[in-house]
């Protein structure tokens, strides 16, 4: 079952949709903002404990990578992550970017199927052009030696040069998408 859910989630490269990432204090930010970047996305649990990690190897990238143009990303999808999402923060002394969305929006960015369970962390990593070029499911084998393997994705990504046009995203952002739904 979980080789079928990973090659479920794993899609062809795509051109990565808008994405509504809230803070803590309610302010927006569009993941689009970062395009020009090489993204490593992930969707978490604050309480989960593999995300904890996949989070802390990404502190560490970030450090190292980020004057290369790599840029992390959190979204917390657990119930009141809002009011979670400082304490994760400053728990693991991470610095990049961490905010939260609903379950929904994840579902619906990741293209995971509904009927499936979600293993966390999932780590999708968008290239400068804003193309997703590899997602990962939790329980992927990318996880068992992650650092190894985020560095062997994201550093041919970097050393692809500077961002150009990317392809046409669609134009309505996931969250605002979630949100029309919910109103039918």
């Amino acid at each position: 079952m979980l080789a079928l859910a990973t090659v479920l989630t794993a899609a062809d490269p795509r051109p990565a949709p808008e994405l509504v990432i809230k803070a803590a204090n309610g302010q927006e930010q569009l993941l689009s903002k970062f395009r020009g970047k090489v993204v490593a996305l992930e969707f978490l649990l604050t309480t989960c404990p593999h995300c904890q990690k996949a989070s802390q190897t990404m502190q560490k990238l970030y450090k190292e990578l980020g004057p290369q143009g790599f840029q992390p990303v959190g979204v917390a999808i657990n119930d009141m992550a809002n009011m979670l999402i400082n304490d994760y923060s400053k728990q693991f002394n991470l610095t990049y970017p961490i905010g939260y969305a609903n379950r929904d929006v994840a579902t619906q960015f990741l293209q995971h199927p509904i009927m499936m369970s979600m293993l966390m962390p999932q780590v999708v990593i968008i290239d400068r052009k804003g193309v997703i070029r590899h997602q990962f499911p939790g329980g992927d084998k990318f996880f068992e030696n992650e650092e190894k393997n985020m560095r062997d994705v994201v550093l041919p990504l970097l050393k692809a040069g500077a961002a150009t046009p990317a392809p046409a995203a669609p134009k309505k952002p996931a969250a605002a998408a979630g949100a029309a739904k919910s109103a039918k």
